[in-house]
């Protein structure tokens, strides 16, 4: 980015961060706060025990399977044709349309509601396959941890707004109607829709990179090409996908208690109102802890930051276990708040920092891989022990693993041999 101004920088970086305070409306409202609850107490309401919540648990699961098959040819076929942009639109007007879809939604449509949100949650992954890999070439590298802090801390800005006017609208203006979180959905529909213009009107896109493969090959050919061509290197880059093993597992904990919190306060008899304001409390925490993990991670290290987050994400999964009242509720969404965005801000700059610029979107595209299994095998585990079990506390204490496991995997990640190989392979392509 040094050919460009620093008023040029700026509005290209915020440009790339309002995708995320877009985007995020629907991890709020749709994902964790209103569609969860809407649908288990209005929308199921009829489907005997805990049905709904395993149900709701096996569509996350599968949603994320199809994202995580998809992400690796993607992302190589978008490097090869230079359509990283072009293809978050495809997969952004998908989740746009499907979440716009669910205004007609109302009691007893479980199945189209599950079908709709299958279909939102795939338009999302997946274009945040492309948003992430224009990470490296939007940001400067010393800068790269800012960027990605700055737009966490704008989508938990951008999706706390949005939730705040919806919890009005379903609390007080529709109270006891299903109208309004019917329109909570449109809402979020138009506001991700809305934000997705500076990005696709400001951000470049990067150009191709055929590399050794040569022009003129169809795009899937030249994809799956490329792919081969990553795992006869895969020693090269052992650090980055090391990494991803580490990211796997931890975020695999994280995952799952964004979307099952609300499902799992339900189901132990914690309110609407309660489980709906503590979401919102943590979107407004995580502006400013976001932002200030940037810089922790920028002071100790970012795998050490990372390592603290998990640390505190193992307190927060302890505590959840013996979650029985409505204000237990409160204070772990302010600890979740405390790390959520800073430890995924922070995943994302460090693995942004060990992938070759040219080849962002294949490389992101193990990214997602990585982080969408993670969230199969949460949301998956969480719904087989509560159907075994019949409750869910005991889903919830088991997810300690994941973020154990993930610190004792991230001291064997060598961070600065990774960034050395990615940066020989930028000088060598003339991306650095």
């Amino acid at each position: 980015m040094k050919e460009i101004t620093d008023r040029l920088y700026r509005k290209i970086t915020n440009a790339w961060c309002m995708y995320d305070w877009g985007s995020s409306a629907f991890s709020t409202t749709v994902e964790a706060a209103v569609l969860p609850v809407y649908f288990r107490e209005v929308v199921a309401a009829s489907l005997p025990g805990n049905l709904a919540t395993v149900y709701w648990a096996y569509t996350t699961s599968i949603a994320l399977l199809i994202v995580a098959l998809l992400s690796p040819i993607l992302g190589s076929i978008a490097d090869y044709t230079g359509s990283k942009k072009r293809l978050l639109t495809v997969f952004a007007a998908l989740g746009i349309a499907a979440v716009a879809a669910m205004v007609l939604v109302d009691a007893g449509d479980w199945l189209l509601a599950l079908v709709l949100f299958l279909l939102a949650s795939v338009g999302i992954g997946g274009s945040y396959i492309f948003y992430d890999a224009l990470l490296p070439h939007v940001a400067r590298p010393d800068d790269i941890d800012y960027v990605s802090s700055k737009g966490y801390a704008l989508g938990y800005l951008g999706g706390g707004i949005l939730l705040a006017i919806n919890i009005v609208m379903i609390q007080f203006i529709w109270a006891g109607s299903t109208l309004g979180p019917r329109l909570s959905f449109l809402s979020v529909a138009i506001w991700w829709a809305v934000f997705t213009i500076p990005l696709l009107r400001w951000v470049p896109e990067p150009p191709a990179y055929v590399g050794d493969l040569g022009a003129g090959l169809n795009p899937v050919v030249a994809g799956f090409r490329r792919l081969g061509k990553t795992f006869r290197e895969i020693r090269k880059y052992r650090q980055l996908f090391f990494f991803l093993l580490a990211f796997w597992l931890y975020n695999d904990g994280i995952g799952t208690i964004i979307k099952m919190a609300t499902i799992y306060g339900s189901e132990i008899g914690i309110g609407m109102s309660d489980l709906i304001g503590a979401l919102l409390l943590t979107q407004f925490v995580g502006i400013p802890f976001s932002l200030l993990f940037g810089k922790f991670g920028k002071k100790i290290g970012t795998k050490r930051a990372i390592m603290l987050g998990l640390g505190w994400y193992t307190l927060i999964t302890i505590a959840g276990y013996f979650m029985s009242r409505p204000w237990h509720f409160w204070v772990l969404a302010f600890m979740v708040g405390m790390v959520q965005g800073g430890t995924q801000a922070l995943s994302r700059s460090l693995f942004g920092q060990m992938a070759p610029r040219a080849r962002s979107a294949e490389f992101f595209g193990f990214y997602k891989i990585s982080s969408k299994f993670a969230g199969i095998a949460g949301p998956f585990l969480f719904g087989l022990v509560g159907q075994l079990t019949g409750s869910s506390r005991l889903s919830i204490i088991a997810l300690i693993v994941f973020f154990i496991g993930g610190i004792i995997l991230l001291t064997f990640v060598d961070e600065k041999e990774g960034i050395r190989v990615a940066q020989e392979e930028n000088r060598a392509v003339g991306t650095a």
